[in-house]
């Protein structure tokens, strides 16, 4: 296993009742890069990005085989703590969801849980935290207003403030900016670019473009299998495999 990589998987079988959703996915996840997942609606991979901080455990015919590990740590091992997983590999979802409190509260929910009581170390906190998601200037004079007044880019960027202020090591994105405007969107794929620089990122995302743009490496599934993964210009410019061709020059898909 290469020292720079967060995540090694092997052999990746999931179920859910019957059904096979992942098939045998083997990957090496690189620390400090972006690395997108792309692919048709329904082939694996916001299933498989959920199997890497086991948020697929909350679902209950789901079986798993193979192993991830984390640092050299198999994550699903029984003694394995499951909240301590979930605070290093932190996830933004799909539609911003903001709790409905203060910008301030939202930022701190996470270190409050973890008994943080200090009001200088939480007013630390929120201002890196908003900062880091680039979000501080436009919020710093009203902390105290609701989360859910702000905008759905602004949300979002609340969303991942409230994330890294748990300190996370790795950041998993599930389609983060297919609700929001391309200006918005914009702003979270630039804030990537900071962020890769102290987090390792993993998104899902449903635009070519989008992949092509902010991330390092690219794996494309197709039908719960991991059809060919590499680096992202490779992967646009001269694909391996004829089935990521046929679905980059939208032959299907």
């Amino acid at each position: 296993m290469a020292e720079n990589n967060k995540f090694k998987v092997e052999n990746l079988d999931l179920f859910y009742g019957d059904f096979q959703a992942l098939k045998s996915i083997t990957m090496d996840i690189e620390a400090n890069k972006v690395t997108a997942f792309i692919g048709p609606s329904g082939c694996g991979k916001s299933t498989f990005l959920r199997t890497l901080n086991r948020m697929n455990d909350l679902i209950d015919t789901v079986r798993i085989d193979g192993t991830i590990q984390l640092d050299h740590q198999d994550i699903y091992k029984k003694d394995v703590d499951v909240t301590d997983l979930r605070r290093r590999v932190g996830m933004v979802f799909q539609k911003p969801n903001p709790f409905p409190m203060s910008i301030y509260d939202n930022v701190v929910y996470g270190p409050r849980a973890q008994g943080i009581k200090d009001k200088k170390v939480l007013d630390e906190i929120v201002e890196s935290s908003l900062r880091a998601a680039a979000l501080w200037d436009e919020v710093k004079d009203k902390l105290h207003k609701s989360g859910l007044a702000l905008s759905g880019g602004q949300q979002q960027r609340l969303c991942i403030a409230r994330t890294i202020a748990m300190k996370p090591e790795i950041i998993l994105m599930d389609e983060p900016t297919s609700a929001l405007d391309p200006i918005a969107t914009l702003k979270v794929e630039q804030l990537m670019e900071e962020l890769k620089k102290e987090y390792t990122i993993v998104i899902v995302t449903h635009s070519m473009q989008q992949a092509a743009r902010i991330s390092d490496v690219t794996a494309f599934f197709l039908m719960g299998e991991l059809i060919e993964m590499g680096d992202t210009n490779e992967i646009f410019s001269n694909p391996k495999k004829q089935q990521t061709e046929d679905y980059i020059t939208g032959r299907f898909g």
